[in-house]
This record gives structure tokens, C-alpha cells and sequence, in this order.
């Protein structure tokens, strides 16, 4: 007989409906009280699974209203408010029958939850797309234009043109591609969640890098934002080469 211990950690493998039913069938005429509130548990994630499976379906009204045109791809960018670092766009286009659960606006995501998520979405994708300009880009023609220039550039490194274009709230000039914008379109649509995160997780990567070669201003937790330590950082040392100097007027 396994122990509660063992079946705990069986418990905690478990990912899809079919493992927690077997999980249940195998343990729900166990008379231990430890096992059954885990078979009690098994119970509930199913549940949670079948509510989460029906948000992500819910999740694809655009996807499924612009599918007869071909490829429909979700744009999204991250970093636009930050006073330091590059602001990066991705386009991603996922399969029609994509199966990936938890996609959301990667802002209400744990960042494990992102990495995991970003994982699953480079190896499932039809194509990603990545584009970036950094803070010297940003002074010259300020954070509007050259996040259209990083939308526009993700777009054009998809391996294969997309039909349609899912924006989250902009309509990108200069792109002869269909293009439906959205608002909060990173928590309505699964390719634009999808984007959303692909560009944090790469954005936050560089961040943390930063962070080595400029000690001190915390890149590593603000990647970049305004927070009160950066700012106290800055004014009292100057910024650094990332720092977008028609950001920081206000604070040096």
C-alpha cells in the first residue's frame, strides 16, 4: 500500500483529466482520510480544468470570426512606459486547433507561469515573430513610433505572412495587412495573450541581464519601471546607457 506521502506526490504530477480520473479511480476506496481529501482535490481540479478550458475557448471568438481569411496573428507589445530598456513587440501565430491552456495578459501571469506558458508557445506556434527598438531609437522619434516599428518588424520576422492581424488597441501604419484592433485585446483573444507574453518574457530576459552590467538601479525587479528604488538610484548616480533620456527629465 502506497503511503500518504507517495500519493501526495502522485497527486501533484497529475496535469490533465484523464491522469486526475485515474488518480481517482485508483484512490477514492482508500479509507484514509489524507488520501481521500486528495482524491477530494483530484475532484476539484478536474473541475477548475473544464472552467478554464471553456475561458480559453471563450478566448477565441476573434480567432475563429477571421479564420476563413488564413493566418490570423496577435500583436502585442511590453515596455513602453518603462525609463529604461528597449520596448519589444511580438506577433504570434497559433495553430486553429491550439490546445494551450492559462494564456492570458501576461500582467495578471505569475512570471513562472509566463516562462512555462512562453515555453509551450515557441514550441507550438506556427510562427513568432520578435521585434525591438532600444532607448537611443526611442529619443530620436519617441515611444510611439518606434513601437510601431517594433510591431512592424515582428510581423515581418513570422516565417509565413499572416492574413489578418489581431493589435492589441492600435491600428499599425505602414502594414498592408488586415488589422483588427482591440481593446485590452491581450485579455480577449489567445493569439494576442499569447504575443503579450512571448514580448514580456523576452523583454524581462534582457532585463535581468541588464541588471549584471548595470548594478545598482534594480533591473532585475523593475525591469526598467519607475519604481521608487530606481528613481532614488538615478538621481542620486545618473543614468546609465540604457535610460531613455526623454524619460528621466523630471529626475536628473
Amino acid at each position: 500500500m502506497k503511503s500518504v506521502s507517495e500519493i501526495k506526490t502522485l497527486f501533484s504530477l497529475a496535469r490533465t483529466e484523464e491522469e486526475y480520473l485515474a488518480f481517482i479511480d485508483e484512490f477514492s476506496s482508500d479509507s484514509r482520510s489524507g488520501v481521500l481529501s486528495y482524491v477530494t482535490k483530484a475532484g476539484k481540479a478536474i473541475e477548475a480544468l473544464h472552467a478554464e478550458i471553456a475561458r480559453t475557448e471563450s478566448l477565441k471568438k476573434y480567432e475563429k470570426m477571421y479564420e476563413d481569411l488564413g493566418y490570423v496573428c496577435g500583436i502585442d507589445e511590453v515596455g513602453r512606459g518603462p525609463l529604461a530598456g528597449p520596448v519589444y513587440a511580438a506577433a504570434v501565430i497559433l495553430p486553429k486547433d491550439s490546445k494551450i491552456l492559462y494564456l492570458n495578459d501576461s500582467k495578471k501571469l505569475t512570471a513562472a507561469k509566463r516562462e512555462e506558458l512562453y515555453d509551450v508557445i515557441m514550441s507550438e506556434a506556427v510562427s513568432v515573430g520578435i521585434g525591438f527598438r532600444d532607448n537611443t531609437r526611442i529619443d530620436e522619434i519617441n515611444i510611439l513610433q518606434a513601437t510601431y516599428e517594433s510591431m512592424r518588424d515582428a510581423v515581418k520576422n513570422l516565417k509565413v505572412r499572416p492574413d489578418v492581424l489581431l493589435n492589441d488597441a492600435v491600428t499599425i501604419p505602414g502594414i498592408d495587412i488586415k488589422q483588427v484592433p482591440i481593446i485590452k485585446g491581450d485579455a480577449k483573444s489567445v493569439s494576442i495573450a499569447a504575443a503579450s507574453i512571448v514580448a514580456k518574457v523576452t523583454r524581462d530576459r534582457l532585463m535581468s541581464e541588464y541588471d549584471k552590467m548595470y548594478p545598482g538601479y534594480g533591473f532585475e525587479s523593475n525591469k526598467g519601471y519607475g519604481s521608487a528604488g530606481h528613481i532614488e538610484y538615478l538621481k542620486a548616480n545618473g543614468p546609465c546607457p540604457i535610460h531613455r533620456k526623454s524619460f528621466i527629465g523630471n529626475f536628473v
